[in-house]
């Protein structure tokens, strides 16, 4: 007989042989130490892979082991010494035995129930959640698999309080719905927060979207969907005496009830549960908070949920019907502040494109004076040359429906519009700016006041350009000229210098470094440095052409007056 095999036998044979003893005992007989004999030996069939002969022991009708407390903690005891790739087995296999048991207890069943839960799902939480197609239909650990049959064994519990909610408009059954309520509140946010849920083909029943079916449909059957879903985290705390533990509480219900609002408003999930008559700009509002507690994040799988979440939010709005007194929100103004990082800092290219695309969503929907405020606002909060360039071609954008009479607004024309060039044409530090870091800017606003002379003229003032010419010269215009000769003769001189240790090493492949704003870059060859300052060279002549056009126009259109 092989080995293995003979190991099977004795596993499953000392499991029977206690069985067999315990059988034959009066439950009054029946002791603490014979069922940790069961414990032990039923632990080891575990460990050794013969789940199947364990569950066949334990579902056999005659093997009614002890009383109900015991069997219960024995088996939460069972479940809570499991770990890895045998989390997932060991919890389908104890679900039943441990349903069983629950409606058995007498007392502080409540508490039995969300103790298990608990348990169940702390076990579970440290598991990777499966998120590409492939690795959802492989399901490795069987986390899939055993999320769905966790909403199962709750399911019963579930029911028992909606037939008490049904007999009663006060439910004598709040200390088991609020239990389950906290099963909901950490599915939300393990596994659903990080799992993949869009549809996929040829998975004709996605594991994920079904568990989170189920979870909506316990919440809607508890009747707290709705008001989760309008529940803000924000100044509400659970009664806790430590502070830290009202810290960690408030984090887990925020990524929960951001989790909800996306199953809800981009899944559609519960959809038709949903009152329709609330204004999009409402909902917009009441998921604000949800969207920055997911662009927080830096996952792609729970970054993602938060961009499609506010897309969706915005795409329900018609343009320019958001009120600027929305950004007397705090929420409003710190959303699109966490869109501009991942715009700019997020390693991974379709979220930062997906990013961008929504930030010009965010602004169409607001009125004039809202594009205004928020224009005001990004400039000087962004610290980003790239998002400021954006943000001025944004502003050009409006002046020029202001000046075609295609909108006619006072917001970007005349002594407002004067107010918001203050912050636009001048060089942040003078003479002295990094005109490469801030090209970007620079461009944006030449273009901008080139547009500005060419439409606007000195009889008609309207954008206010004129009135401030001298102080654009001041700030802007003269500054530039002189930062442009600094940086041209400094990348001329850098060029002639690399060029001359070139000659004397003889060896136009020599390696060396640079460092740039402090952070040393990658090894560079010197003829890969000369390309660097070359294409910097060619950004000056750029700015420098563009600096002439400008300072051509204003003369010409002077010249006409006088």
């Amino acid at each position: 007989m092989p080995e293995e095999q003979s190991q099977t036998i004795m596993a499953v044979d000392e499991l029977q042989a206690i069985i067999q003893r315990c059988q034959i005992l009066k439950e009054a007989d029946f002791r603490g130490e014979d069922f940790n004999l069961f414990q032990v030996a039923g632990q080891k069939c575990l460990e050794d892979g013969y789940a199947a002969q364990l569950l066949e022991v334990v579902q056999n009708e005659k093997n009614k082991l002890c009383n109900a407390k015991e069997l219960f903690l024995g088996l939460l005891e069972q479940i809570e010494q499991t770990s890895g790739e045998q989390v997932c087995q060991t919890v389908m296999l104890l679900l039943q035995p441990l349903q069983t048991v629950l409606f058995k207890l007498q007392n502080k069943k409540a508490y039995s129930v969300g103790l298990s839960l608990a348990m169940i799902m702390n076990q579970l939480t440290p598991l990777p959640v499966p998120y590409t197609k492939q690795q959802i239909q492989e399901d490795k650990l069987g986390l899939c698999q055993c999320c769905n049959a966790v909403v199962d064994f709750a399911k019963p519990f579930v029911n028992e309080v909606v037939k008490n909610m049904e007999k009663s408009s006060e439910c004598n059954d709040m200390e088991l719905k609020e239990e389950l309520l906290k099963f909901c509140m950490k599915s939300l946010k393990y596994p659903l927060l990080t799992a993949q849920l869009e549809q996929l083909e040829s998975i004709e029943e996605h594991p994920f979207r079904r568990f989170a079916t189920e979870i909506i449909d316990i919440l809607w059957d508890m009747r707290e969907l709705i008001p989760l879903v309008f529940l803000h985290h924000k100044g509400r705390s659970p009664s806790w005496e430590n502070e830290e533990f009202v810290d960690v509480e408030q984090k887990n219900s925020a990524d929960s009830l951001a989790c909800l609002s996306y199953l809800m408003f981009v899944q559609y999930f519960g959809i038709d549960c949903f009152p329709m008559v609330f204004s999009p700009s409402y909902l917009l509002q009441c998921n604000m908070t949800h969207i920055e507690v997911l662009l927080k994040r830096t996952e792609e799988s729970v970054l993602s949920k938060g961009l499609d979440l506010f897309e969706s939010s915005l795409l329900r709005m018609e343009d320019n019907s958001l009120l600027h007194q929305y950004l007397e929100f705090s929420d409003f103004i710190t959303v699109p502040q966490n869109l501009l990082k991942v715009m700019t800092l997020c390693p991974i290219e379709h979220l930062r494109k997906k990013s961008l695309n929504i930030l010009q969503l965010f602004i169409d929907k607001f009125d004039a004076e809202g594009k205004y405020t928020l224009f005001r606002c990004l400039l000087k909060t962004s610290n980003h040359a790239g998002v400021e360039g954006y943000i001025i071609q944004n502003i050009k954008d409006q002046i020029h429906l202001s000046l075609t009479k295609v909108c006619d607004n006072s917001w970007f024309t005349g002594h407002h519009l004067i107010s918001l060039l203050d912050l636009v044409l001048l060089l942040p530090e003078g003479a002295e700016t990094d005109l490469l870091q801030n090209s970007d800017r620079i461009m944006a606003s030449l273009n901008l006041l080139r547009y500005l002379i060419i439409k606007d003229n000195e009889y008609n003032n309207q954008t206010g350009v004129w009135t401030m010419l001298a102080k654009i010269e001041q700030n802007f215009l003269k500054p530039l000229h002189v930062g442009l000769n600094m940086s041209k003769a400094h990348y001329e001189a850098e060029i002639k210098n690399k060029k001359e240790n070139r000659r004397e090493a003889h060896n136009s492949n020599t390696v060396c470094s640079v460092t740039v704003s402090g952070e040393k870059m990658p090894a560079m060859t010197t003829e890969m440095q000369l390309q660097v300052l070359r294409s910097a060279l060619f950004t000056f002549d750029l700015i420098e052409s563009v600096l002439a056009r400008v300072e051509e126009l204003i003369e010409v259109k002077i010249k006409a007056v006088t």
